[in-house]
């Protein structure tokens, strides 16, 4: 499969981004997660190209190969939302399909909320519209946990200690539950992990997956969602860190989306079920192409 890489100068920074195969069918557009991850764990996106898309995958400002700016106040949603618009100019992608995991499934749907008419479709993986809602759903799901972990998590969240090696060994737990169930994880999600941009992560996450206190916490646009038209695919898993709760209400609320929740995967079923995930978006992209 051919691949394309570079950076594309985007608002006045260097993005680095891969392109894989030719736009026969159209362009897919993917977003990473975080806020602050770097694309190489969406690889598995480039399975597209086999079908007559040209897949485009890039770093977000601050993330991987990316320009780090000096101003943190860039790290807001609005920025990275004018972001994908300008990469998607700069790089003639026309209206592309838009596949966001995560917070690049946040960032997605806030494009979509100002920026509709210039994609084909929308997909989220894993992907949220309500920081509140997730972070209750998160916290059930921390409550599952081993007592010894939870009691882990408590102690170091009540000291502020979320770099003790105790706190990160329980965090783990809590990841391989319901942030990707592979043993071994892939070397490309483990990557993606090691190289966050603490910067980025930081400033709009907080410390760690359910703990977010940066300045994404109160972003909620439930009230917007029905003014979303684009076809939308909403993609999680049963595991899911951003749980099915979250993906009902999304498909809820955009009229005429289409739900799917992949049985053995937590937040990254296109690794974790890879070949049910390609079939469904293939369909689904199929469809509106």
């Amino acid at each position: 499969m051919e691949r394309r890489e570079g950076y594309a100068s985007v608002l006045g920074f260097d993005l680095f981004y891969r392109q894989f195969g030719d736009p026969t069918k159209g362009d897919v557009l993917g977003l990473h997660g975080g806020p602050g991850a770097t694309h190489d764990y969406l690889l598995p996106l480039a399975d597209l190209a086999s079908h007559g898309y040209r897949v485009t995958l890039y770093d977000q400002l601050g993330c991987g190969r990316s320009q780090v700016p000096k101003d943190p106040a860039l790290f807001v949603p609005e920025h990275y939302v004018e972001e994908v618009e300008e990469f998607r100019r700069e790089m003639n992608l026309g209206r592309p399909h838009l596949i966001g995991s995560s917070w690049g499934g946040l960032l997605a749907i806030a494009y979509a909320l100002k920026y509709q008419r210039n994609m084909s479709t929308l997909t989220t993986v894993g992907g949220l519209h309500s920081v509140p809602l997730t972070v209750r759903e998160m916290q059930r799901m921390k409550k599952k946990l081993p007592a010894g972990v939870q009691k882990a998590l408590v102690k170091y969240e009540t000291l502020g200690e979320y770099e003790n090696p105790e706190y990160a060994d329980a965090v783990m737990v809590y990841y391989k539950k319901h942030l990707c169930r592979l043993d071994p994880w892939p070397a490309e999600v483990s990557y993606s992990l090691e190289h966050i941009s603490k910067p980025v992560y930081g400033t709009m996450n907080g410390p760690n997956e359910f703990t977010i206190i940066g300045n994404i916490r109160y972003w909620d646009v439930t009230s917007r969602l029905r003014t979303i038209r684009v076809p939308a695919l909403i993609l999680g898993g049963r595991y899911d860190e951003v749980s099915p709760v979250v993906a009902r209400e999304l498909h809820r609320h955009i009229r005429g989306s289409e739900l799917t929740i992949f049985p053995k995967s937590s937040h990254l079923a296109f690794w974790e079920e890879r070949s049910a995930f390609m079939k469904r978006v293939v369909r689904f992209l199929g469809e509106h192409s």
